[in-house]
């Protein structure tokens, strides 16, 4: 069982009353706590919640409308992200309480801080260098609109500047990312067709292919439904049109593509994880049309040619800078 959950039900007489927990990770922590709800942002906690606790478990950007009398939040990795959801969650918890629980390299300590603008904090639990806070809202604050929060920015880019809009726990949060500024610059001779921006983040890469080659059809596809609601204010803040989806990697992308593009993540909170980029690379030929390509950009030390030799029989190293490689492979 994950750490934070094990801190959590060593308190677990504090939750009597219906609970809403979090960000919970995927370790079956309902199955412990039988009168608590969840609600996460990633869409892969979400498909095994709701296949184990049909109706207990809610997916989206704002709290779900169900009842609580208190909440637990699992610790986030960007710190506006925390901000934003333990005043979510405060806004509905005038007079009860609310529970931060988090990793000590996570920043828990620092993020304990937090919470006192909303009351008294006091630490309940430190066990497997996670620890557990509590705090009783005095007053319950004004829920923050998510747009109010957005952090927007301007791409000068060849065919005129390119309007980005980021929401807090975006990867690369308010300003473009080296990698996908390398990749930026290899978008020439794109096939037209069904283009996917895989791992979209903000839409930067598919922002920019649709304005570039409008007629392609284009989807954008990330976990995280704070990266799908950017996404779509991104496209929205330049006049276009695509298609933006959530899911948990490449199993739920569309087939039949003429082209992937993908920074692709290999970070899941504070701990690496290679698996929807693996998942990414093995499996491109299933997505991608006979002639279709792929071309990604990821760090240098990266071992991620062979996978892609190994699912499309060839693969070029088109560019290298700044500690990224770009790759392009087609499918024969």
């Amino acid at each position: 069982m994950d750490p934070r959950s094990e801190v959590l039900l060593r308190q677990a007489e504090l939750f009597q009353g219906p609970l809403l927990v979090a960000g919970a990770p995927a370790d079956g922590l309902l199955g412990q706590l039988p009168q608590a709800q969840a609600w996460t942002w990633h869409a892969g906690d979400q498909g095994m919640l709701e296949s184990r606790y049909a109706g207990r478990s809610h997916y989206g950007v704002e709290p779900p409308e169900v009842a609580f009398d208190s909440a637990v939040l699992f610790l986030p990795k960007s710190r506006e992200l925390a901000a934003y959801l333990l005043n979510a969650l405060a806004s509905r918890l005038g007079g009860r309480d609310l529970y931060l629980v988090g990793e000590k390299r996570g920043g828990i300590e620092g993020a304990a801080r937090q919470l006192q603008a909303f009351g008294k904090p006091r630490k309940l639990d430190s066990a497997r260098h996670c620890q557990l806070w509590q705090v009783t809202i005095a007053q319950a604050p004004e829920a923050k609109p998510l747009a109010s929060l957005a952090e927007r920015f301007e791409l000068a880019l060849e065919d005129g500047p390119l309007h980005v809009v980021s929401l807090p726990g975006v990867f690369s949060h308010g300003r473009l990312d080296r990698g996908t500024a390398l990749l930026l610059k290899h978008l020439d001779g794109l096939p037209s067709g069904h283009v996917l921006d895989f791992g979209c983040g903000a839409g930067v890469l598919g922002a920019t292919v649709k304005r570039r080659y409008p007629q392609s059809r284009v989807t954008l596809l990330d976990v995280d439904a704070f990266a799908v609601a950017a996404s779509r204010l991104t496209l929205a803040a330049n006049g276009l049109e695509g298609e933006v989806i959530s899911g948990d990697g490449i199993d739920a992308a569309p087939t039949e593509l003429s082209l992937i593009l993908s920074n692709p993540p290999f970070h899941s909170g504070v701990h690496t994880n290679y698996q929807a980029s693996e998942n990414l690379l093995k499996k491109s030929a299933i997505h991608l049309r006979k002639g279709g390509e792929m071309r990604l950009v990821a760090n240098s030390f990266l071992r991620y040619q062979p996978l892609i030799e190994g699912a499309l029989g060839n693969c070029q190293v088109r560019d290298e800078a700044d500690g990224f490689r770009i790759y392009r492979a087609t499918r024969g």
